[in-house]
């Protein structure tokens, strides 16, 4: 990867997977894209373009001024949002990818775009859930992922484009706050313990689903695209995970930093459903056996990694 061309830069893995590549390949290599422009290290300290995932010409323009020869595509509607908005959701999730997609086979780019837990359904086994299995999904935002892994496959195949991806669980962060997916409830469950001692989650307890923390998530995708390719054979996409946990599971870990920290719960029927059609736990042994997929956060030094970090952001003592 000489030159690499980021969409949706600004969304939850993208502004730290833009950085991370940055300091890697160098600031000047890594060209982040997003419909949107903020405040933000992705924007002013390298180099940035508005971009329309939906608009492929202004797509393929910007990889030609920039000569990319990867392509990593984010640009995305999330779960709960696209059970909001279906039709937004497939004409931005599967458009994009669409787009993207053709502008890595005409510049013969590398490419990756992250699939989902969210590619599953209720009928895909809920423990350990395997590599390859029945993929039924019952969102709108499932179903782009399935689709859109069968597309990566089809130009791998029908035009050799190095497609590569992975099931990402639900992405814990500190420096992106939660941007529309059913697994942000953990995301937001840091935050509310610093700002007021109690959250309050709108998923049901006892709800398992896989979770990653963010710096391993932008390791997986690293090591994945500096894979030998003769190795890969799932190629669209590999299961990752960390950890699978409930809502009272990361409730504990926090109480082992904030002891008085408590939870209840109002839960929402809509991510509830959601949440209930993916899987409890995956099995990721073959990113392990092809990629050597690994992680370095389970969830007793993620919780003390991010309430350090979101001290810091949020200015607590």
């Amino acid at each position: 990867m000489n030159k690499i061309l980021l969409t949706g830069s600004l969304g939850q893995i993208g502004s730290e997977l833009t950085m991370a590549l940055r300091q890697r390949y160098g600031t000047d290599n890594v060209i982040a894209t997003d419909i949107r422009r903020a405040d933000h290290p992705v924007v002013t300290d390298g180099p940035f373009e508005t971009l329309d995932v939906t608009d492929v010409e202004a797509m393929q323009d910007v990889a030609d001024r920039y000569d990319v020869d990867t392509i990593i595509h984010l640009a995305a509607l999330l779960s709960a949002k696209a059970e909001n908005n279906p039709q937004l959701a497939w004409n931005l999730n599967m458009n994009g990818l669409m787009n993207a997609l053709e502008v890595a086979r005409v510049r013969g780019a590398k490419f990756f775009t992250p699939s989902s837990i969210g590619a599953f359904g209720p009928s895909t086994p809920k423990k350990q859930t395997p590599q390859l299995t029945l993929q039924r999904p019952n969102t709108m935002y499932g179903v782009n992922k399935v689709a859109g892994e069968l597309l990566c496959d089809y130009y791998f195949e029908r035009f050799g484009v190095d497609t590569r991806s992975v099931r990402f669980p639900g992405l814990i962060s500190y420096d992106t706050e939660p941007g529309g997916g059913t697994t942000d409830y953990a995301v937001e469950m840091y935050y509310e313990a610093l700002k007021q001692g109690h959250y309050t989650s709108y998923i049901a307890e006892g709800t398992y689903m896989d979770m990653m923390y963010m710096p391993d998530a932008v390791k997986a995708i690293i090591d994945l695209m500096e894979a030998d390719p003769s190795r890969l054979k799932h190629r669209n996409a590999y299961n990752v995970t960390a950890m699978s946990a409930a809502p009272e599971d990361f409730a504990r870990a926090i109480q082992k930093h904030l002891p008085d920290f408590t939870l209840d719960y109002d839960v929402d029927q809509a991510r509830q459903a959601i949440a209930d059609s993916w899987p409890d736990s995956i099995d990721a042994t073959t990113a392990k056996d092809e990629w050597d997929f690994s992680i370095d956060y389970d969830l007793d030094n993620m919780t003390e990694d991010m309430l350090t970090q979101l001290k810091q952001k949020l200015a607590l003592n």
